[in-house]
């Protein structure tokens, strides 16, 4: 049985030899600085039972600061049937566990991801939401010590805390959401609360032009790099590029909103924000909450694998993004912002 979670309940140990293995912490340097966290929602663990010997987490991966942590991807047993012959052994599957985000010790939300960047995940999602702009305004982020009623660290539970004078907005506050790894924040915000709260209008930035023969090598470029995809066949994945093609940064998670959270702290937090130059792809379909957290970091071109929603192309020709779906080999439909791709040579070379 798989142990539930959500409030009040927390992310089970993983169970390797019928025996409880507890989460492994990030190997480089301290977790937690300041003052601990206290237990939250996802601080009680219940044991999941088995019936028989279950592989343990591969140790590959990354913690919230960049070092080794063991849980992008796990081993399980499967029965294999192949031309009618069965067989039993061993899968890679992509880890998937939730992560409690609180806001200057208030918990904020709860998001269902791949353990690896959680505090850029964190910063990203805060990048989305309007509150942080620049590295400035982040003061520190750090996991919860003690989360459990044991005293333990699931290293699922982060507190982001502002630099004083940051302006927390209301709608951050009021919203105490669970999001999922396939929605994101499903109907969470009308298209003038992410107007109002862009910081970086995307008609003041420089103008970016890109070809659509560049568009069409970047999906390619971004599974060469999908370094966990080619072990689990289970995982989306964001990247960002210059208006050149150059590959400037790559994530991986179950859910495409995380993935792109992870791209945007990265950036926050090395004080690249806003990133008026650069082109966002992601794996799969273009959402509204995906068009939003494009917006709210400057990004000017959105492209994806496949189609865009209703309200993201609403959106995009409201914000003034480019958003380019279904971008598959040479073939791509561009449904707002064409100004910033050069048709008219695509055209005359067609």
């Amino acid at each position: 049985m798989r142990a539930p979670c959500g409030a009040g309940r927390g992310p089970a140990p993983h169970v390797q030899d019928n025996e409880t293995v507890k989460a492994a912490p990030p190997r480089d340097g301290p977790v937690t600085h300041g003052s601990p966290c206290g237990r939250g929602r996802l601080g009680r663990t219940r044991v999941p039972t088995g019936t028989g010997p279950q592989p343990g987490p591969a140790r590959t991966g990354t913690d919230g600061t960049g070092g080794d942590m063991g849980r992008v991807t796990e081993r399980r047993r499967v029965i294999r049937i192949r031309d009618g012959a069965v067989s039993a052994r061993p899968d890679t599957l992509v880890a998937e566990e939730p992560l409690e985000i609180r806001l200057n010790g208030r918990p904020l939300a709860i998001t269902m991801r791949t353990p690896g960047d959680d505090f850029a995940l964190a910063a990203g999602f805060l990048v989305s939401e309007g509150v942080l702009a620049s590295a400035s305004d982040l003061l520190n982020i750090v996991y919860c010590a003690g989360a459990t009623a044991d005293g333990s660290n699931t290293y699922n539970v982060v507190d982001v805390r502002t630099a004083p004078g940051v302006a927390i907005p209301d709608i951050t506050l009021e919203r105490n959401v669970y999001t999922t790894s396939s929605c994101g924040l499903c109907g969470k915000a009308s298209l003038d609360a992410v107007r109002t709260t862009a910081r970086w209008p995307l008609a003041d930035t420089p103008p970016v032009r890109v070809g659509p023969e560049l568009l069409a090598g970047l999906p390619d470029r971004l599974r060469a790099a999908q370094r966990v995809f080619d072990r689990t066949g289970g995982l989306h994945a964001a990247a960002l590029f210059t208006e050149d093609g150059e590959l400037l940064d790559v994530r991986e998670d179950v859910g495409r909103h995380n993935a792109v959270d992870k791209l945007v702290g990265r950036a926050l937090r090395n004080g690249e924000l806003p990133l008026s130059r650069a082109i966002l792809l992601v794996s799969g379909r273009a959402s509204f909450e995906l068009a939003q957290k494009a917006v709210m970091a400057g990004i000017p071109v959105l492209a994806a694998v496949s189609a865009p929603s209703s309200l993201a192309v609403d959106l995009a020709a409201e914000t003034g993004l480019t958003l380019v779906g279904f971008l598959r080999g040479s073939s791509m439909n561009v449904y707002a912002g064409e100004e910033r791709v050069a048709l008219r040579a695509a055209a005359a070379g067609g």
